[in-house]
């Protein structure tokens, strides 16, 4: 069974990659956009990478498609959903842009989903974590690429709960990522047999997490469960060990956590983290020869999912304008939801209805200093979950465009 599922692919894939008869092209160039944080908390898990990682599969592709040029325009969209709407609008209105990639936050993520909708073009949603992308906000034009916070809590919460954690506490960022992410693993820690005691909201971008790890620690939880990301969820690990809040039998749970944030933190601090990831970068060969690339090009660090997500969402995209002869978003929209490819990053892959992209998602746990072989090998393989185990249910989400098949 799993060779003919190869085969299938294999073939998906070469089907794909065939030249459509006929080219026809809006204009003279393929123009992609990436919208995303370049400038604060969550810039190293997207930022600079992520361009990078776009512009490696526009040279990976060939650089051009139906004779047509590609191109690639970036913009810093300041995790701020009324930025990420104008940028959005004036891209796809004014600037040509064929297919935005992105957008940081998923307030600003939600905002792009929107106008891309109106305006009947494609996004690519490859950094943001709410899994509202595929429930009661999906649209025909937007695929959710890397991970979701669904996702997030059926690996790590259900995974800390098993261990042992039953009651949770949480410091979540105060915003529509950490209000998803909260939802979706207190969902898994009650079904777990877990209960949750209470929680407090930090704002984004936080420096003093003093006031909430204090009411963190009163609550005796055994689990403090992070529902943020980037800088804040290293600084409220920083400073939870100044409280001694672990040596004092507390246990933090990394929700949302990045191979940047563990190189950030030091394995001294992390070791021992449960995450769940889409991406790792030495998990084969596959993906230990595309990171390699990518650090040659970004001083040394190696990639995290986020910015492996965008060299994958970039990559397949123009596959499919090439496999449909058109860069019209309905023919390559088709065409993305087409098949199941052998994706270069996440294996095997494909789209459902509701527009949330399909691979395996990986938990792993951070590495103790001694069991690290030297920089970036920071974690450990504990449990590989299959798509279809993973994401959401796709009769679960309340996607319209799923209600409407049925």
């Amino acid at each position: 069974m799993k060779r003919l599922m190869f085969c299938g692919a294999a073939l998906a894939v070469a089907a794909l990659a065939a030249p459509a008869p006929a080219q026809q092209m809006t204009d003279g160039v393929v123009k992609l956009g990436v919208l995303t944080d370049m400038s604060s908390l969550y810039s190293d898990i997207n930022g600079i990478g992520a361009v990078i990682a776009v512009q490696m599969a526009i040279e990976d592709f060939g650089g051009a498609v139906g004779g047509k040029k590609i191109e690639i325009v970036q913009a810093d969209v300041q995790n701020k959903a009324d930025v990420a709407a104008t940028i959005s609008g004036r891209w796809f209105d004014t600037e040509q842009v064929d297919v935005i990639l992105g957008t940081g936050a998923s307030s600003s993520s939600i905002a792009t989903s929107r106008v891309a909708n109106d305006k009947k073009k494609i996004y690519l949603a490859t950094d943001p974590a709410s899994s509202d992308l595929t429930g009661k906000l999906c649209n025909a034009y937007t695929v959710h690429w890397t991970y979701d916070t669904f996702a997030l809590a059926n690996g790590t919460g259900s995974a800390v709960v098993k261990a042992g954690g039953k009651s949770w506490f949480f410091l979540t960022a105060d915003y529509a990522f950490g209000y998803a992410l909260e939802r979706d693993v207190s969902t898994v820690v009650k079904k777990s047999g877990g209960t949750v005691i209470g929680g407090v909201k930090h704002p984004i971008n936080t420096n003093d997490f003093s006031s909430f790890l204090l009411q963190a620690q009163a609550s005796k939880a055994q689990i403090i469960g992070l529902a943020n990301a980037g800088g804040d969820t290293i600084n409220s690990i920083k400073q939870a060990a100044e409280f001694g809040i672990v040596k004092g039998g507390q246990k933090l749970a990394g929700l949302l956590v990045f191979v940047s944030d563990v190189h950030s933190l030091g394995l001294e601090r992390a070791q021992g983290l449960s995450l769940t990831e889409a991406f790792y970068w030495d998990l084969n060969d596959k993906t230990r020869a595309f990171s390699k690339r990518f650090a040659a090009k970004n001083n040394g660090k190696m990639p995290t999912s986020i910015q492996a997500g965008f060299y994958s969402a970039a990559l397949q995209y123009l596959n499919s304008v090439k496999a449909a002869g058109s860069d019209n978003s309905d023919a390559v929209m088709a065409k993305l939801k087409e098949i199941k490819w052998d994706d270069p990053v996440f294996g095997l892959s494909y789209i459902r209805a509701d527009g949330r992209k399909m691979h395996n998602m990986y938990l792993f746990e951070v590495k103790k200093p001694s069991e690290s072989k030297g920089p970036w090998d920071y974690y450990k393989l504990v449990s590989t979950m299959a798509g279809e185990e993973a994401f959401r249910p796709l009769d679960q989400g309340e996607c319209p465009l799923v209600a409407k098949k049925n």
